[in-house]
């Protein structure tokens, strides 16, 4: 019985790609009493995992969180899996504005002590004396009404790109971190103001505003189905947008366009943009904001000693990261002070530039290739340190960018300086051939050999 993938999100990204098929990227959560949060984890796994829903799920005593990718062919068949559990049963999907069959490359779904960490001791106050509910109308509406406060409850690198106008976006990392710091800053208008309360799809509130009535504030309202729900019903409903710029979102598309405002610069030039993107340095990951440019000029590093790193060989870069963790360092866009342009506190209304059509877009370089799968691994030779591969598809030549992809030795890139093709030395590989590569690290039978190419 199949409880876990077994496709890396390389091979999952080829499968997809060949497939051909159009997929909907949306999220969707409820706050239920779960009795068993690890067989229901099992039971979702196994009613998801044949229709190839992928996606990252948490599941908990109090319910259920989740950001999935479906084939639009199985959408009808994934929502009949849903209606089976009566708290789930007609359950609001946010389908994504912009769609991206590559949005998530693997189906994990995880059991968590709580589907959002809030920090909260739920056994405090009464968790379902929640905050009134908002359509994007009603919404607009309380905006508009100056006795209104209106707080951000995601995280700064969210709303850095996006956000309502006028509102209050705490300069915090963790959701968690927002709710001591907006209690304190709002204590003398628990009674005077209207408290209006958003994130993305709406979950975080849910919580927050519960909290918020406990800790004595009388008016508190909240965005139905957060940002993702607002925009859709902006559009089909032909409402003036008070959100402006970009909603961030936690899957490979790091953000929706709701307005074509840029209100938040590149963090290494201060050119307006509000494209996010992890630090090429395996051993950083650091997430920022990065145009096009620098992103060539930096080959996607967040600093001049990521790029240094990046180009040193293999072995040095694996012997750098022994010992190291990243943490939540990844998350801390904003704080590194190798970014000279980066900002914190309150952030700007005002628009920058504005986006291009998607048309006129350049082509980033990550966004601009594709890995072939090429080849397996069948055996490492610990005192040479050479890999043997058998080449399955394709071809390969020295010079090619390869990536090594496993469960246990992980995400290897390189570039083939040298290789043996059956015994010889030779610069060309096919089909069928094998081929020896000195690595410093071991390989295992289990791996895939992949050949990254531009689209």
């Amino acid at each position: 019985m199949q409880l876990y993938n077994t496709l890396s999100a390389e091979e999952r990204a080829r499968l997809i790609d060949e497939a051909g098929k159009e997929r909907i990227t949306l999220s969707f959560y409820a706050y239920a009493k779960i009795e068993n949060p690890q067989q229901f984890r099992d039971d979702l796994f196994l009613a998801w995992n044949p229709l190839e829903a992928l996606g990252r799920i948490y599941v908990a005593h109090e319910g259920i969180n989740a950001q999935m990718s479906v084939p639009a062919d199985q959408f009808q068949a994934f929502k009949t899996t849903l209606d089976e559990y009566d708290f789930m049963h007609g359950i609001r999907l946010n389908v994504a504005r912009e769609q991206d069959d590559h949005s998530f490359l693997k189906l994990t779904i995880k059991v968590r002590h709580k589907i959002v960490a809030d920090g909260l001791d739920d056994a405090t106050f009464d968790v379902t004396n929640k905050g009134i509910h908002l359509k994007a109308n009603e919404f607009n509406q309380l905006l508009d009404d100056p006795n209104t406060i209106v707080v951000d409850f995601r995280n700064h690198y969210e709303s850095e790109v996006g956000h309502f106008k006028g509102a209050i976006t705490p300069d915090v990392d963790t959701f968690r971190e927002s709710l001591p710091i907006i209690n304190d800053q709002l204590k003398d208008y628990k009674e005077s103001k209207n408290l209006l309360m958003y994130c993305t799809g709406g979950i975080r509130c849910e919580k927050a505003s519960a909290y918020f009535k406990h800790q004595g504030f009388k008016n508190v309202y909240q965005l139905e189905g957060g940002v993702i729900e607002y925009a859709r019903q902006v559009k089909t409903e032909n409402l003036e947008s008070k959100f402006i710029g970009k909603n961030f979102v936690f899957d490979n598309r790091l953000g929706e366009r709701i307005t074509d405002d840029i209100i938040s610069q590149c963090h290494q030039c201060g050119k307006p943009c509000d494209t996010h993107t992890n630090c090429a340095n395996d051993g950083c990951h650091l997430l920022f904001i990065q145009c096009d440019e620098c992103a060539a000029k930096m080959d996607h590093c967040c600093s001049t000693e990521c790029q240094d790193i990046i180009h040193l060989p293999l072995v040095e870069q694996i012997n750098l990261r022994k010992g190291q963790s990243n943490s939540n360092k990844i998350f801390k866009k904003g704080k590194s002070d190798a970014l000279k342009f980066k900002h914190s506190g309150t952030l700007s209304d005002v628009s920058l530039a504005k986006a291009k059509p998607e048309s006129d877009l350049p082509i980033r370089q990550k966004i601009a290739t594709k890995k072939v799968l090429v080849g397996n691994g069948e055996h490492y030779y610990s005192k040479s340190q050479v890999a043997l591969f058998k080449l399955t598809n394709k071809e390969i030549n020295t010079g090619d960018l390869l990536l090594i992809s496993g469960p246990t030795t992980g995400e290897v890139e390189f570039t083939l300086k040298k290789m043996l093709v059956n015994g010889v030395e030779n610069t060309l590989a096919t089909a069928g051939d094998k081929i020896t590569i000195e690595l410093p690290f071991k390989i295992r039978k289990s791996d895939k050999l992949f050949k990254i190419t531009k689209k």
